[in-house]
């Protein structure tokens, strides 16, 4: 297998994984190609190289911007925007949490609303997985990151 041939297998991997979050296989593979860049690619580039209309890109980097996975680097005097990756898997992981808080939140809101208490439990309980879920993952990227 070639470099190349290994380049695509590896930003199809990326935008199938990405996918399986629900997240536009084009924004995984875009990251996947921004990862494997050296330096920050203009959109039309990251179209040229992955079969994509500028569209396409366009809508994958403001994904990937949303998400902290990626940033853009404005070019004076024009008009045009460089990308680059900012960050890896604890970056996607954090992101996560985030939304994950989000949507906790909803779920405590809910339980004000509840028919009746079983269903205020039920949802207490949701919401407790789901805070146990971003404490574990807090903690591994604290311990990652040399803290405790």
């Amino acid at each position: 297998m070639t470099t190349t041939d290994d380049r695509a297998v590896f930003v199809t991997a990326m935008g199938d994984f990405l996918a399986s979050w629900n997240l536009p296989r084009a924004t995984g593979r875009v990251y996947g190609q921004l990862l494997l860049g050296s330096s920050p690619a203009s959109l039309d580039t990251l179209g040229a190289a992955l079969g994509l209309s500028k569209g396409a890109v366009s809508v994958a980097v403001r994904e990937l911007v949303s998400w902290g996975l990626a940033r853009t680097i404005p070019q004076p005097g024009s008009r045009r925007l460089l990308v680059e990756a900012v960050g890896g898997f604890e970056q996607l992981l954090a992101a996560g949490h985030e939304r994950t808080r989000a949507f906790i939140r909803v779920l405590r809101s809910g339980t004000r609303s509840a028919e009746d208490e079983d269903a205020a439990a039920r949802l207490s309980e949701v919401a407790a997985f789901f805070e146990s879920y971003v404490d574990a993952g807090e903690q591994m990227l604290r311990s990652r990151r040399g803290g405790v």
